[in-house]
C-alpha cells in the first residue's frame, strides 16, 4: 500500500533527484571498489584501476568538457548556470577523493606483487645488468621515436595530443649551473608499450615503467649537448572531446565527420594531472600553457599519470594471479548440421554473451550469405571490431548478388574513424551504406534477413561487435515472429525515410513512441496497485537519468508498486526514501563482465511483459535517437531473462546497494544466507545446460 508519508510529487523529485554526472562519479567509484577487494586476484585488480582511469579519461573529455561550455555559455540562465556549477564543484571534489584511494590502491597491489616475485623498479634502483640493457633498449627500441620539444617554443601545450604521457624534464648544465632550460618529452608507450621486462635480480622479475626507462635515458636522448643534471616530472592533460561538426559544408556525410573528428585536436584542455613532486615553478609553466582555469580539474597525483595499460601488465608466469579462464560456450543449435535459419523459423532463438560464444551470430550471417533463397539483409552497425568478422559476412552476402543495406552511425562517439573506414570498404564491395538520420544517432541493435523461405529479425541490446562480445553481457534475440519481423522491416524504412510515421505495437522504437509507452506501462501498474492487485517492475539496465520516468518510477513506489533494478551506471533515483521510494531497489554490479544488457519485465496484472532492448532511460536514448526494444514471447527465452534479473538482484559478492549517496555498500549476508556471485551462477548454469543439451 501507498505510504501514509508520500510527498508531493514536485518535493519528491526536488530533493530526491540526483545530476547525471554526480551518479556516474559513484558508478566509476564501484570500479575503484572491485580493485581493492582481496576476493579478485591480483593481476584482475590491476584491469579494475585500468578501466577506472580509462573511464575517467573520457568522463572529462566528454560530460566535463560539456558542462564546462555551458558554463561559457551567455544564454544559459541562472538557475541552470548554478546547477551546472555545483555539479562541476562535486565532481571536483570526488574526483580529489578518489584520486587518493586510487593511488593508494595502486601503490597497495604494487606491494603485494612483490610477494609473487614481481617487482617494479625505478631508474634509481638498477643494477649494473639492467644499466647495460637498458642502454642497448635505448638503441634498439627507443632511439627516434623520443624526440623533446623546449618548453619556451610552445605556446599552447595543448595542441599537443591528449590523453598521453608526457614528461617535463628540467636540464641544468653541469659547466654554467646558472643555464637551465626545460623540456616536453612524449613518452612513445603506443609504440613501445608501457612495461619493460629487465633482467631478474636478487629472485624478482623485475618491471619498469616506460617513463623510468626514458628518465634513465636522458643523456641519450640529450647527447650532443653540453653536459647537464636531469629532473624529470609526468603530466597528463585531457581535452574536450566535442566534434565541430560543419553541416553547411558541401561535401558528404562522411567528410564532414571526418572534418569534425579533426576538429578534436584542437579541443581546450579540461584537466590535468602532474606529480606532485613537481616544483613550483614548473607546475606554474605548465598550467599557463594548458590555460586551466578555476573550474577545470588540476590535480597532484603521484609519479605515474597514466594507468590505461595496467591490462597488459606482465604476468610473468603467474596465471593465478589472474580470474579462471570462463570458456564462451556455443550453444548446440548453433553447432548442429542441420539450418540455422530454419531452427530460427521453428523457435526463438537466443544467445547470452559472453557466457554463449557471438560465434552463434556468426553463423546467422554467414548462413544467410550463402543461402539462395535468401534475397537481402539489412543491419545497423554502431561499433564494430578491429578485424570486423560481421563486415566480412556483410561483404560475403553482397558478393553472393544479395542486397546488402548497412545503417553505419558515424558519430559512435570515438569510433568515428574505424566506422568510416569500414564504411568505404563496404561501399567498395557493392554494400548500400547509408549513414543514418540527420540529428538522431541509430542506436537500435538490428537485424532483417529477407527469404523466400520466411523472413527473419535480430534483435539485440548491444553491438554487433566480435571484442565487446567477449566482456559485455548482452542478449540477442532472432526470431521468425511475422509480427516481430514486419516491424523490424519497419524501422529500416523510417531510417530511410525518416518523414513517414509508422506504428509499432511489438515493438518500442525512439523517438517514435518509446517514452510513452514506458510511462504507460509503469501507469498500469500504477493502477493496479491502488487496485490492490499484484504490481511490480523488474528492469535491468545501465543508466536512469530521464527526469519524466524518475518522477514516474517515484509516483509508482508512492502506489506501492514494488520496483527491483539491476543498474550498471548513472542513477538519478534515491532509492529507499520513506514515503518517496521505500519500494524501489536497486543494485549495481562489478564484476569480470561488464553488465549491458537492458531488461524490462512488467506484471502487467499477473500477464507479464517482456522486452529486450538497446535504449537506456536517458532523454538522449528516449527522444533522440533510433532505439527499439521487442517483445518477448517464447517461454525459454523469458525463464532466461528473468534468471539474470532475479541473478543480479540476489548478488550480495559483487552487487552493491545503490542509495544516491554513493556509499556501493555491499547487501550484509542473513542468518543461514550463502555467498552468491550472479555471474558464476550463470555461467554454472549455461555450462549445466550446454552439458545437459549435448548428451
Amino acid at each position: 500500500m501507498a505510504s501514509t508519508k508520500s510527498a508531493s510529487l514536485a518535493s519528491v523529485f526536488k530533493n530526491n533527484y540526483i545530476e547525471r554526472d554526480v551518479s556516474w562519479m559513484f558508478f566509476n567509484h564501484r570500479i575503484l571498489q572491485e580493485a581493492q577487494k582481496e576476493t579478485v586476484p591480483l593481476l584482475e585488480r590491476l584491469s579494475f584501476l585500468e578501466i577506472y582511469s580509462n573511464n575517467l579519461d573520457e568522463f572529462f573529455r566528454v560530460r566535463v568538457a560539456s558542462i564546462s561550455r555551458l558554463l561559457d555559455e551567455p544564454s544559459v540562465d541562472k538557475h541552470t548556470h548554478h546547477t551546472l556549477k555545483k555539479t562541476l564543484k562535486t565532481i571536483n571534489k570526488l574526483n580529489a577523493d578518489y584520486s587518493k584511494e586510487y593511488t593508494e590502491a595502486v601503490d597497495h597491489v604494487v606491494e603485494l606483487l612483490r610477494e609473487h616475485g614481481i617487482r617494479l623498479v625505478d631508474e634509481t634502483q638498477l643494477t649494473d645488468e639492467q644499466k647495460t640493457f637498458l642502454k642497448q633498449f635505448y638503441y634498439d627500441r627507443l632511439n627516434g621515436s623520443v624526440n623533446p620539444i623546449w618548453l619556451s617554443s610552445i605556446n599552447n601545450i595543448a595542441t599537443l595530443e591528449d590523453n598521453r604521457i608526457y614528461l617535463v624534464v628540467e636540464r641544468k648544465e653541469k659547466v654554467d649551473k646558472e643555464k637551465t632550460n626545460y623540456a616536453i618529452v612524449k613518452v612513445p608507450d603506443r609504440q613501445v608499450g608501457r612495461w619493460v621486462k629487465l633482467p631478474s635480480s636478487q629472485g624478482f622479475n623485475d618491471i619498469m615503467y616506460l617513463d623510468d626507462v626514458v628518465r634513465y635515458c636522458l643523456p641519450l636522448i640529450f647527447l650532443g649537448m653540453k653536459p647537464a643534471t636531469y629532473r624529470a616530472y609526468s603530466f597528463k592533460f585531457t581535452k574536450d572531446a566535442e566534434m565541430d561538426i560543419d553541416n553547411d559544408q558541401d561535401y558528404g556525410t562522411m567528410e564532414r565527420i571526418k572534418a569534425g573528428v579533426e576538429s578534436r585536436k584542437k579541443g581546450d584542455a579540461v584537466r590535468v594531472l602532474y606529480d606532485r613532486e613537481m616544483p613550483r615553478d614548473i607546475q606554474k609553466k605548465i598550467l599557463e600553457r594548458l590555460d586551466i582555469d578555476e573550474l577545470d580539474t588540476s590535480l597532484a597525483g603521484g609519479r605515474y599519470q597514466n594507468h590505461k595499460d595496467l591490462m597488459s601488465f606482465p604476468s610473468c608466469g603467474h596465471d593465478e594471479l589472474k580470474n579462471p579462464v570462463w570458456r564462451h560456450l556455443m550453444k548446440p543449435e548453433f553447432l548442429a548440421p542441420e539450418s540455422i535459419l530454419d531452427k530460427i523459423r521453428e523457435k526463438d532463438r537466443f544467445i547470452h554473451v559472453p557466457y554463449h560464444s557471438f560465434d552463434g551470430y556468426i553463423r546467422v550471417l554467414q548462413e544467410a550469405a550463402m543461402k539462395p533463397e535468401v534475397k537481402a539483409i539489412k543491419t545497423t552497425l554502431y561499433r564494430l571490431a578491429k578485424d570486423s568478422k560481421v563486415v566480412k559476412a556483410l561483404i560475403s552476402a553482397a558478393r553472393n548478388g544479395k542486397k546488402v543495406t548497412a545503417v553505419v552511425e558515424l558519430l559512435a562517439r570515438f569510433d568515428e574513424e574505424s566506422n568510416i573506414k569500414w564504411s568505404k570498404r563496404m561501399q567498395d564491395e557493392g554494400v548500400n551504406v547509408i549513414f543514418g538520420v540527420e540529428g538522431l544517432k541509430v542506436h537500435s541493435k538490428l537485424l532483417y534477413i529477407e527469404s523466400k523461405k520466411g523472413n527473419i529479425a535480430c534483435i539485440g541490446t548491444g553491438n554487433f561487435h566480435e571484442g565487446n562480445a567477449k566482456v559485455y553481457t548482452d542478449y540477442l534475440m532472432m526470431t521468425a515472429r511475422a509480427g516481430i519481423v514486419k516491424e523490424v522491416a519497419k524501422v529500416f524504412d523510417f531510417i530511410e525515410k525518416p518523414y513517414i510515421h509508422p506504428v509499432f505495437r511489438e515493438l518500442m522504437v525512439s523517438p517514435n513512441s518509446m517514452k510513452n509507452r514506458i510511462i504507460n506501462l509503469l501507469n498500469t501498474e500504477i493502477k493496479n496497485a491502488k487496485a490492490g492487485k499484484e504490481a511490480w517492475v523488474k528492469v535491468k539496465i545501465n543508466h536512469i537519468t530521464d527526469k519524466d520516468v524518475v518522477k514516474k518510477l517515484y509516483e509508482a513506489s508512492q502506489a506501492g508498486v514494488k520496483i527491483d533494478i539491476v543498474i550498471r551506471g548513472n542513477c538519478s533515483l534515491v532509492p529507499g526514501v520513506e514515503g518517496v521510494s521505500e519500494n524501489i531497489h536497486c543494485v549495481g554490479i562489478i564484476d569480470r563482465y561488464l553488465e549491458h544488457a537492458r531488461i524490462l519485465i512488467f506484471c502487467n496484472g499477473g500477464h507479464n511483459k517482456y522486452f529486450l532492448g538497446s535504449a537506456d532511460w536517458m532523454p538522449r536514448n528516449l527522444v533522440s535517437r533510433v532505439e527499439v526494444y521487442t517483445s518477448v514471447y517464447d517461454p525459454d527465452l523469458r525463464a532466461d531473462l528473468l534468471r539474470t534479473v532475479n541473478y543480479g538482484l540476489k548478488d550480495n559478492q559483487n552487487g552493491r546497494i545503490v542509495d544516491g549517496k554513493g556509499t556501493n555498500a555491499f547487501p550484509e549476508l542473513g542468518e543461514g544466507e550463502v555467498p552468491f556471485r550472479s555471474q558464476e551462477a550463470l555461467y554454472n548454469a549455461y555450462l549445466q545446460e550446454n552439458a545437459e543439451k549435448s548428451e
